[in-house]
């Protein structure tokens, strides 16, 4: 018997808990566990109340509340899909209870919008010495793409050196401004210094500086700009042959326009400021004024593309190829009622899950994705609605 608590109640869990729920085989009890614990009602009169056997109030900044609902669930795996300030909180608790542990993004302090694998691989030998496995960002970006890479290397070459990882939303949800999953997250990461790997070093650009035009499988010619990205951090770490690794994601102009002025208002700040006698956080704000990411989902049109081109040496000749997956918006709310990007996030969870339930992705320790086989990630991903093509290209679109 497998037993599942799921940490987070907003549009990636949502999807995540539904396709567990479809999979008694493999998630024999779900628990569900958020701040606002009627998301976690209505997504459990959504799926049943025989799929989701409780749900529970918890402030998962605090160690201690998560300790007391792992105590009361007694879970063989939490899968943490709330806010990723709360990952070191979560982990400790996992670590108190003896349970194992994965997520969907990697820790960032709340007070500095900065973000990166540090904090979590210090978590090593502690997981080590208790037994218990930490599986790092089992998303699709992080996630899927470092899989990917690991695949790539696996079956298409002897080196790999040089990645480029491309994410493009090509839908239109219809709204002036939104963000595709949490606003306060999303935001601090696109305004963040742009950040890249070469010739062995980070080297740093001004945020959204870099820009290049790429023709997108199924979507077409879209402004692709440079981000630093988490996966980045643990590829270069875990392929050495690496000679430069970057993350570039698609923005519209309007959309840009907007940040432009949120910016240059204050509006994206993470300083407090006095508010009516009260200190309140700009950004903290404007996540309450934008759409929820939840609501997008209905009229959503278009469909993402999301994938990693790799160039690299096999048998002394070298070569490119394009893994990807195109996946519509469309068809994602008429499956589980959530836009695309929140599918490509929660899916790639309840196949990490699976896989560390099921024994396959077993291994004491804190890891990322690419640190295990490939294949049976990669097969799940066809048979779960994310299905995968590789393109072997004459070269890589973007300049070396």
């Amino acid at each position: 018997m497998s037993r599942v608590l799921i940490i987070g109640a907003g549009g990636v869990a949502a999807v995540t808990i539904k396709k567990c729920a479809r999979l008694p085989e493999l998630f024999d009890e779900i628990y569900l566990a958020s701040r606002t614990v009627s998301k976690c009602e209505a997504l459990q009169k959504e799926v049943g109340v025989d799929r989701v056997k409780g749900v529970f109030a918890v402030d998962a900044d605090h160690a201690s509340e998560v300790v007391a609902v792992i105590n009361q669930v007694k879970p063989d795996l939490v899968v943490n899909l709330a806010l990723p300030y709360q990952d070191l909180a979560i982990m400790d608790a996992c670590l108190e209870t003896g349970v194992d542990y994965m997520d969907t993004a990697n820790y960032e302090p709340k007070d500095v919008a900065k973000f990166e694998y540090s904090w979590q691989w210090a978590y090593q030998e502690k997981f080590q010495k208790a037994g218990l496995m930490a599986l790092l960002g089992s998303g699709f970006d992080p996630g899927v793409t470092n899989v990917y890479t690991a695949y790539a290397a696996k079956h298409y070459f002897d080196e790999i050196h040089y990645l480029d990882i491309v994410d493009c939303n090509g839908g239109d949800h219809g709204q002036a401004f939104a963000t595709n999953f949490n606003p306060e997250i999303n935001i601090r990461e696109i305004t963040q210094r742009g950040r890249f790997y070469e010739n062995g070093e980070w080297k740093e650009t001004d945020p959204l500086s870099v820009r290049e035009d790429l023709d997108y499988q199924n979507i077409g010619v879209r402004a692709s700009y440079l981000m630093f990205h988490e996966e980045l951090e643990s590829l270069v770490k875990h392929f050495p042959t690496l000679k430069r690794a970057r993350f570039w994601m698609t923005f519209g102009d309007a959309y840009l326009t907007h940040l432009k002025v949120l910016e240059g208002i204050g509006m994206t700040s993470i300083a407090p400021i006095d508010f009516q006698g009260q200190q309140i956080v700009p950004l903290e704000f404007l996540k309450a004024v934008l759409p929820d990411p939840g609501s997008l989902a209905d009229g959503y049109t278009g469909q993402t593309c999301i994938g990693t081109y790799i160039t690299g040496i096999k048998d002394g000749q070298e070569k490119t190829i394009f893994i990807y997956n195109n996946c519509e918006h469309a068809k994602c709310h008429e499956e589980v009622g959530a836009q695309a990007v929140s599918y490509t996030t929660g899916v790639p969870a309840m196949i990490g899950a699976a896989l560390m339930l099921n024994g396959t992705w077993k291994k004491a320790g804190v890891w990322n994705m690419e640190q295990f086989d490939p294949d049976p990630f990669m097969a799940m991903l066809n048979t779960h609605g994310l299905p995968w093509h590789v393109i072997e290209c004459d070269s890589s679109p973007f300049n070396k």
